[in-house]
């Protein structure tokens, strides 16, 4: 799913318990939201289990990548490598 409002509250009759997962190219603020939304659900108490650590950085797409180099200013604004420190 992409989005929290794509959960289905009818998914949780009759579940006394429920598992979330993610992997690394899932945005943490979509594992918030559902977080958010189960606790509406009643779905309160939440136990985090790492079973993997992630370290995984994905790379911007080329065409984002070459239209950044274009632009040597937007690319320190966004902080990316080869950015110069701000004072």
């Amino acid at each position: 799913m992409d989005f929290a409002h794509q959960v289905d509250e009818s998914w949780f009759e009759g579940v006394a318990t429920v598992g979330l997962t993610s992997g690394a190219s899932v945005p943490e603020v979509l594992v918030q939201e559902v977080l958010t939304l189960l606790a509406e659900y009643g779905y309160e108490n939440i136990e985090e289990v790492e079973t993997a650590k992630e370290d995984i950085l994905f790379s911007l797409p080329k065409e984002l990548r070459a239209a950044l180099k274009n632009d040597e200013n937007t690319g320190r604004q966004l902080g990316g490598r080869g950015a110069k420190p701000t004072r």
